[in-house]
C-alpha cells in the first residue's frame, strides 16, 4: 500500500495528519509550505507524486482563508506533478455554515468554496459531519461524508449514564440526536429556540422529558457556543442533574472558552477535527481523536474498498 499511497499535509493540522500517517505506518510526504516575503503561499512537493493516490489532509479551520489558499496551491501543485487521484481530506469544512439563501444578496460560500477545490484540482472528498449533509450535493465530485457519532457513543458507553437523555440544541439538529439516542438506547429531547441574529438565539421551551435526568446535547460544530450554554441553562431551570456536550468541530471563537468554564456544562467533548491551541484548552473539554477514522477511512478508498459501514 506504501508503494502507491502518499499522504500529505499543509500547516492547518499537522498534529492529526502525523497521528493518522502512524496508524497508516505510512511516513508523511515530504512537503515545503511556506510564505513569500509579502506573505503569499509558497509550495514545493519534494518527493514524486506521478501515478501516486495522494491524500492530502488539511481542514478549513481558523485562520480559514490561510488554511483554504493552502489547500488550493497545494492540490495545484501535486496535480501539475501527475497525482493519479487526489483526495481532499477534509476533517473540518469551513464555509459551510452558509449554505443557501436565507436572506436577500448573501453568497452561498459552501458552494463557492466546493467549486474552488474540484477546479484546484481534487478528485474527491472526505469529510466528518458537515454543517448540512446537502452540501455533499455542492461538489462534482465523489464525496465521502462520515460521522463522529460513533467515536462520541463509544466514549459515552464507557461512562456508563444512567437516565441519560440525549438533547439537539435546535430542531435542525433533531436527526443528530436521534442517531445519538438510538445507539445509546436514551430518551430524546429538543430545545426549541428563535433566532434573533446569526450569533445570537432566544431559547423558548424543551420538547421532551428532561427532569431528573443526565442530558448529553450533541451538535456538529460550536464556534461562539451561545446556543450550547442557553441550550444548558434552559436544561439546568427545567431539573437535569448532569449535562455534558458532544461536539463534533470545536471552532470556540472569541470568549466561548470562557463562557463554557462558567457554564452548566460538566464535561463538553469534541474531536480533533480541529486543532486546540492552548488558550482554547479547559479542564472542562475533553478532547476524543477521528485520527482511527479517517485512517481506516482513507486506507478502504485507497484500496477501492466499500466504506459505507463507516458512515454508520
Amino acid at each position: 500500500m506504501a508503494n502507491e499511497l502518499l499522504i500529505f499535509t499543509g500547516n492547518a493540522h499537522p498534529f492529526l495528519a502525523e497521528a493518522i500517517s502512524k496508524i497508516l505506518k505510512i511516513p508523511l510526504g515530504d512537503i515545503w509550505v511556506s510564505r513569500f516575503s509579502e506573505g503569499e503561499i509558497r509550495v514545493k512537493v519534494n518527493e514524486n507524486v506521478r501515478g501516486k493516490d495522494v491524500f492530502l489532509i488539511q481542514p478549513t479551520c481558523p485562520p480559514p482563508n490561510e488554511n483554504m489558499m493552502e489547500l488550493l496551491i497545494i492540490i495545484d501543485a501535486i496535480r501539475r506533478a501527475s497525482a493519479r487521484r487526489i483526495t481532499a481530506v477534509l476533517p473540518y469544512f469551513g464555509y459551510a455554515r452558509q449554505d443557501r439563501k436565507d436572506q436577500p444578496r448573501v453568497p452561498i460560500t459552501a458552494k463557492l468554496v466546493a467549486n474552488l477545490i474540484t477546479v484546484a484540482g481534487a478528485d474527491r472528498i472526505l469529510t466528518i459531519d458537515l454543517h448540512a449533509g446537502q452540501i455533499q450535493g455542492f461538489f462534482d465530485i465523489p464525496v465521502d461524508h462520515l460521522f463522529a457519532v460513533k467515536v462520541f457513543v463509544d466514549y459515552l458507553k464507557e461512562m456508563k449514564f444512567r437516565d441519560l437523555v440525549v438533547v439537539s440544541p435546535d430542531v435542525g439538529g433533531i436527526k443528530m440526536a436521534r442517531a445519538y439516542a438510538k445507539r445509546l438506547s436514551a430518551g430524546l429531547a429538543i430545545v426549541d429556540k428563535r433566532r434573533i441574529s446569526p450569533e445570537e438565539t432566544e431559547v423558548m421551551h424543551i420538547l421532551g422529558e428532561v427532569k431528573d435526568k443526565n442530558v448529553v446535547i450533541v451538535d456538529d460544530l460550536i464556534a461562539t457556543g451561545g446556543s450550547l450554554i442557553e441550550a444548558a441553562i434552559v436544561l439546568k431551570e427545567a431539573g437535569a442533574k448532569r449535562i455534558f456536550g458532544a461536539v463534533t468541530h470545536p471552532v470556540l471563537s472569541g470568549d466561548a472558552v470562557q463562557k463554557i468554564g462558567n457554564s452548566p456544562i460538566e464535561k463538553l467533548f469534541v474531536t480533533d477535527t480541529i486543532p486546540l491551541t492552548q488558550e482554547k484548552r479547559h479542564p472542562k473539554i475533553c478532547v476524543l481523536t477521528i485520527a482511527p477514522l479517517l485512517a481506516e477511512a482513507i486506507k478502504r478508498i485507497h484500496q477501492e474498498e466499500s466504506v459505507s459501514s463507516l458512515f454508520d
